[in-house]
């Protein structure tokens, strides 16, 4: 078992002011393979000050100088890539397969658009009035990031802090905490200065918290469910910080009669169903034009019976288990509210699947003959869960997507252009797929209304963590 009891403060691994051990489980054997400390708020302030010290510095370096260190650590990270998707695959239990092409992925892709954005970047700008316009970093920034995409979460945000000249402590979530902490040392691989980043285990309650409410944390940006971000938030505005949210989401998938249905379908319900189903911005719910109900049906039940779950550390498109037993159980029980409420079950159900009683494995699960007043519905499953709704109209459909409290993504599925940019443009969600298209590495990801605010990724990602000086000159003469 990794003995991974040190925090990374002021440019080296230091134990916890208070030892407070917790063990770090591999989900598809309930077995612990890490320990790792739970940080106090005294470690916290610990790594707050580091970052405030090397702040004054660092705020001061050169674009140019920035762009040397995101470079070094490029290549640190490619050459160190296997040893990621093997700790995301051991922590998270996402298949090997699906860790390599997708989840490490993120950490090259995410790094490699915000260097090509900050090479845009204009840090200085004149207004038509003569004023000057100056962005600067915002300071001292505390990160929480979740466990279900962990890396990606951590690059959308240590990335662009560093990038911008802020410095920051990160907090990644306590039930994947080893690839944080391999990109820890990544970093300081790489050569930041001392203090720039800095990397602080523990819970929400405690540590999350500590960071949230911390004077000196001139901002937060906080990736998980939407209670937390509540949360988060509340602790912020004592202090009034700027606050980013990326939250949850119940995302809509509208699939209109015109669509290539074989195609669209099939790849629909393999997106639900991708990475165990934990992900915010899921196509969760299929809303499908009633003349073609059937047929989608009969080819969501075919692509549901064939998927698969599996040992996540052998190679091919199978499922992984969920996180820890905590989501395992919530999902079971959204997976029986469903079947309460009425919802007819055409795959999967409540359980573990054949063969697999050991590990947070759940069955692939699809629900039809669904409304969208259902808690299946309405409720972000987070698992391999998809509700299918069958719909008459456009009008309907696009107010059965809206109809949620969420706002993060949704997609299309249709033959006729017009009607794609039609209704893309009166669906409520900051993010719209039309017939497969992917999210793509320097564009926006964030949502509308719970789903939460502010932009990662990109130059939209980099302006969330710079401030914006006006420089009032003299008239001309």
């Amino acid at each position: 078992m990794l003995d991974k009891r040190k925090f990374y403060i002021n440019g080296a691994w230091v134990d916890p002011i208070v030892a407070n051990d917790l063990e770090v489980l591999n989900p598809a054997t309930e077995k612990p393979v890490a320990v790792i400390s739970m940080g106090t708020a005294a470690d916290i302030d610990r790594a707050v000050a580091a970052a405030k010290k090397a702040f004054v510095t660092y705020s001061q370096t050169s674009v140019e100088e920035r762009l040397a260190l995101l470079e070094k650590l490029l290549a640190v990270y490619k050459r160190r890539y296997d040893e990621m998707v093997d700790t995301i695959t051991m922590e998270l239990g996402a298949p090997k397969t699906m860790t390599r092409e997708q989840q490490a992925d993120v950490g090259v892709g995410h790094l490699q658009g915000f260097i090509d954005a900050l090479k845009r970047l204009k840090s200085r700008d004149r207004l038509p009035n003569g004023d000057v316009i100056l962005r600067e970093p915002i300071g001292v920034c505390g990160l929480i990031t979740p466990w279900n995409w962990p890396i990606n979460q951590i690059a959308l945000k240590v990335v662009p802090a560093l990038a911008t000249g802020s410095t920051c402590v990160l907090k990644p979530s306590e039930f994947t905490p080893l690839n944080a902490m391999l990109y820890a040392e990544m970093i300081d691989e790489a050569g930041f200065p001392a203090g720039v980043f800095n990397l602080v285990n523990g819970d929400g309650i405690n540590a999350g918290a500590a960071l949230s409410k911390h004077r000196d944390i001139d901002m937060m940006s906080f990736t998980g469910s939407t209670r937390a971000g509540i949360a988060v938030s509340k602790d912020a505005a004592e202090t009034v910080k700027r606050v980013t949210l990326e939250l949850g989401g119940k995302s809509p998938n509208i699939v209109f009669a015109d669509a290539d249905l074989e195609d669209r379908v099939t790849g629909s319900v393999l997106e639900c169903f991708n990475n165990s189903g934990q992900s915010c911005d899921a196509p969760t719910r299929m809303l499908v034009e009633r003349s073609v109900y059937d047929q989608v049906v009969e080819i969501a039940k075919r692509v549901g019976r064939e998927a698969k779950v599996g040992d996540p550390t052998q190679e091919g498109s199978h499922i992984g288990p969920l996180v820890s037993h905590v989501q395992f159980g919530r999902v079971q029980a959204l997976i029986e509210a469903g079947i309460a409420e009425g919802a007819r079950l055409l795959v999967g159900g409540a359980g573990k699947p054949e063969g697999f009683e050991t590990g947070y494995f759940v069955k692939p699960t699809i629900f039809v003959d669904v409304n969208n007043d259902m808690r299946i519905a309405r409720e972000e499953v987070f698992g391999p869960v998809l509700a299918i709704i069958p719909f008459d109209t456009e009008e309907e459909a696009i107010a059965v997507a809206n109809d949620t409290n969420y706002g993060l993504a949704a997609y299309v599925q249709t033959g006729d252009p017009k009607r794609a940019e039609r209704v893309a443009a009166r669906l409520r969600a900051g993010m719209v797929h039309i017939n497969g298209g992917p999210h793509r590495y320097g564009s926006p990801f964030g949502g509308y209304k719970q789903s939460g605010n502010g932009r990662e990724g990109g130059i939209f990602g980099l302006e969330d963590f710079l401030e914006v000086k006006t420089v009032h000159v003299p008239d001309a003469a």
